[in-house]
């Protein structure tokens, strides 16, 4: 994906992602510079945050890439899996009931979500949750929606 365009946030944009990822992730971004980014046939709205593209809008909300959230770990809105969905979820798939091993309780349907994996606690991707956290465990169906994962045109974003 090649860069369209590129420009500076105003600071109201920038307190509107902060406030954001800090109300829904429990994260704090430490960072100087904000720019939001344009790519090329891209589906993509991308902040590169001190240079690097650790948040993306989706559907207008401002949440963290997964680069993003592998530099700033989430307080919120995580849903672990286990070692045998994270070859399927690195690839995109979405997250399917038996791979999970953890939710956090407070995520509701529609919630933007990072999925983790339970050894090192990596994040390989982030989903939008179809079920509210009470009903993400169990023996089968889909949970969550990828949106963005590692090894996606986002991901692989050098700018």
């Amino acid at each position: 994906m090649d860069v369209k365009s590129r420009h500076h946030l105003r600071s109201d944009a920038i307190d509107e992602i902060q406030d954001a990822l800090a109300d829904g992730l429990g994260v704090h971004l430490d960072a100087d510079a904000y720019e939001k980014v344009e790519l090329e046939g891209g589906d993509w709205e991308v902040v590169l945050v001190d240079g690097d593209p650790l948040v993306l809008y989706d559907e207008g909300e401002p949440f963290l890439t997964v680069r993003g959230a592998n530099e700033y770990p989430p307080e919120h809105n995580v849903v672990t899996v286990d070692a045998g969905a994270v070859q399927f979820v690195s690839d995109g798939a979405d997250v399917m009931r038996p791979g999970i091993t953890e939710v956090d309780d407070t995520i509701e349907a529609g919630d933007l979500v990072v999925i983790a994996e339970e050894s090192h606690g990596k994040v390989l991707a982030v989903g939008r949750a179809r079920v509210d956290a009470d009903d993400m465990l169990g023996d089968q169906g889909k949970v969550v929606d990828s949106v963005h994962h590692v090894g996606d045109d986002l991901y692989k974003l050098t700018v």
